[in-house]
């Protein structure tokens, strides 16, 4: 059973991000506030649940929500800053949006920058824990997986309506065959012989 409110603040945001593992494509965050009222027996965590289930949640989260933002940090950034500060920047900035303004924070994973001097928690396997960190998960999961479809039209060969830019094997021998596209981070190891390309840590900046 998820639990509604970690901090016993009224205005209290989830926070979640997808597509941070990708080979290409954006990653996508997503923050939402829910009433306090908020009940939906099936949400739990986006990874657990089947991509009908996901597609019919989202309509019932945005509409439920008191208020959510999604947000998208192309390839050229998550290269400039790193996948870590990227993820962290997509999070940010969805809150940001928000409106009212959070109360508090509530984050999935173990890292995170403060917003505004709102106060915050990291929780690991947060989405499974917390509601609104689950919602999080599925708006930016649906919305990621959008895009995703959407880029497939213009370069099918990587098949990324499939794969949704990870890095699967059919994923790798595309860009073997084909190269490289405006959509792929240049800053990951695309192909296991470009150990050249890869971070070799994350930090914060």
């Amino acid at each position: 059973m998820l639990l509604l409110n970690h901090s016993g603040f009224k205005y209290e945001t989830g926070t979640d991000e997808a597509g941070r593992g990708c080979l290409a494509g954006p990653v996508t965050a997503a923050a939402v506030i829910l009433p306090p009222d908020f009940e939906m027996e099936q949400l739990n965590d986006s990874k657990q649940l089947s991509e009908k289930t996901r597609d019919r949640l989202r309509p019932l989260i945005e509409k439920a929500a008191l208020c959510y933002h999604v947000i998208n940090i192309e390839p050229v950034i998550i290269d400039e800053i790193n996948i870590l500060n990227a993820s962290i920047h997509a999070m940010q900035e969805c809150i940001k949006a928000l409106n009212p303004v959070p109360e508090y924070i509530i984050v999935d994973g173990n890292r995170f920058k403060p917003v505004s001097n709102i106060p915050h928690s990291c929780i690991v396997k947060g989405d499974s824990k917390y509601l609104s960190i689950a919602a999080a998960s599925v708006l930016a999961k649906t919305y990621r997986d959008e895009y995703m479809n959407k880029i497939h039209e213009e370069y099918p060969m990587y098949n990324w309506k499939s794969n949704k830019g990870y890095p699967t094997a059919e994923h790798r021998e595309a860009i073997r065959k084909y190269g490289t596209t405006k959509y792929h981070r240049m800053s990951f190891r695309l192909l296991p012989e470009q150990l050249e390309l890869e971070f070799g840590s994350e930090s914060l900046v």
